[in-house]
């Protein structure tokens, strides 16, 4: 599947719906005071154990966008035969993901006791994946099951599944 090309990682930005890009840099030609927080990475803080439990092969990684790292954004990805797995941390906030046109269908969900806000995003691929924002001390962490679109078999509910792996992976996630 190795990013079913990325056009799917690709298509996972509107996915993530990189709410606002704002970079996290200042603006101000004066001194601050505030450091730029540092965000948890999951490519080095999901052990490849857990990720094989989860169902994708650790091998497959790829941090950022089709390689490319986004300013505010900490990225990983990983295959397995039927799905794509992404995790992704910003600064954002829950509300601005709520916010953001093309988010929709938001409901409550508690995976691992960790309560987040499951949501799809509007668009061709809506029923191919799955999203779940959690609140972190840092702003969000994200989790996203995307199938893929050129394979007859794969996941009949992402969300479902997205569940599944969650159970594995939400307790490594920042609180």
């Amino acid at each position: 599947m190795k990013r079913a090309g990325t056009a799917l990682v690709v298509a996972g930005l509107a996915v993530v719906g990189l709410v606002g890009c704002d970079s996290g840099e200042s603006r101000s030609s004066g001194p601050t005071t505030t450091a730029k927080p540092v965000l948890w990475n999951p490519c080095t803080e999901i052990p490849d154990a857990a990720l094989t439990e989860a169902g994708v092969d650790p091998a497959t990684e790829e941090a950022g966008i089709g390689g490319n790292p986004m300013s505010g954004w900490e990225i990983c990805a990983w295959d397995s035969p039927d799905f794509a797995l992404t995790v992704y941390t910003t600064n954002k906030t829950v509300n601005e993901f709520e916010q953001k046109p093309g988010n929709v269908d938001f409901r409550d969900v508690t995976i691992a006791g960790r309560t987040g806000r499951e949501f799809k995003v509007t668009g061709a691929s809506k029923d191919l994946g799955c999203d779940v924002v959690f609140p972190a001390g840092q702003g969000i962490v994200q989790l996203q099951i995307l199938n893929s679109p050129l394979k007859k078999t794969g996941l009949d509910d992402p969300c479902e599944y997205l569940e599944r792996v969650g159970e594995v992976l939400v307790p490594i996630f920042p609180n």
